[in-house]
């Protein structure tokens, strides 16, 4: 068994504690618009045209996004910074795309890594079956979850699905007592305002627990924007960035209700 990823990125410091290195695994089925990594999208390889310029020349090469790994081709890749884990209790984090739309080798992998004695960390948007999350949770040392809305009408039209299972998948993860953090993207005039965070920190606030006590604030960037055209994906660019004052602010409401507060994860 393969998994499709699309990047590897070592001494990632934002994806959970530590150093750690993050694997990002292609295919989603959510549609954000504002998503820094559109190319995750698609559970396929995908072809694009890279242009380089050297001089006065510019030279085409058609790349690919996208390889299949086995498990322990993954683990030998991951070993190679395992020294750093060690010094900095850091380790490896799942990501995409959504890791969880190849479950059944997300098991096996996280699995390997915690036989190598590797802390393990999945980035998710909770949108997948509860019994698959369940059969892979007992391999996954911290959830790093993502809240992308409370409004289901406003979940759907921005990220093409319902929330409802998401929002329950949260609770259980919660309630059985697995490590948890929340992750929120924080993107002008779709969440962030003022009336919505103050439902959003009520909301969490009943959650809290000694296994949910922390939560990221992530400001929505234009970094990811270049890649829309690149890659030929139908996106929005529209959308602004938060400055530093609103950052603060939210992570001031977050403080004030006993979560451990980050801004930028």
């Amino acid at each position: 068994m393969k998994a499709l990823i699309f990047d590897i990125k070592r001494f990632a410091i934002h994806d959970g504690p530590g150093i750690r290195t993050t694997i990002f695994f292609k295919g989603c089925p959510l549609i954000c618009p504002w998503c820094h990594n559109p190319e995750s999208r698609s559970s396929n390889i995908e072809s694009y045209t890279q242009t380089e310029k050297i001089g006065d020349k510019t030279f085409l090469s058609e790349k690919e996004i996208g390889r299949y790994y086995s498990k322990e081709e993954l683990i030998i890749e991951i070993k190679k910074d395992q020294v750093f884990f060690k010094e900095t209790n850091g380790g490896i984090t799942c990501s995409g795309g959504e890791p969880l739309e190849q479950s059944n080798f997300l098991r096996g992998f996280l699995e390997l890594c915690l036989s190598e004695g590797i802390h393990t960390a999945l980035d998710t948007s909770g949108y997948i079956e509860l019994n698959k999350l369940k059969r892979i949770s007992s391999f996954v040392n911290l959830f790093l979850f993502d809240i992308k809305h409370l409004d289901n009408t406003i979940h759907k039209r921005y990220t093409g699905v319902d929330n409802e299972i998401i929002l329950k998948n949260f609770d259980w993860i919660i309630e059985s007592g697995n490590s948890v953090i929340a992750r929120i993207p924080v993107i002008p005039k779709i969440n962030a305002n003022k009336d919505y965070i103050v439902r959003l920190m009520n909301y969490l606030e009943e959650r809290r627990r000694d296994n949910f006590n922390e939560v990221h604030w992530l400001p929505y960037h234009h970094i990811g924007c270049a890649k829309y055209e690149k890659f030929k994906i139908t996106g929005d660019n529209s959308f602004e960035e938060p400055n530093g004052d609103i950052m603060e602010a939210y992570a001031d409401l977050s403080r004030e209700r006993g979560f451990i507060t980050k801004i930028g994860g």
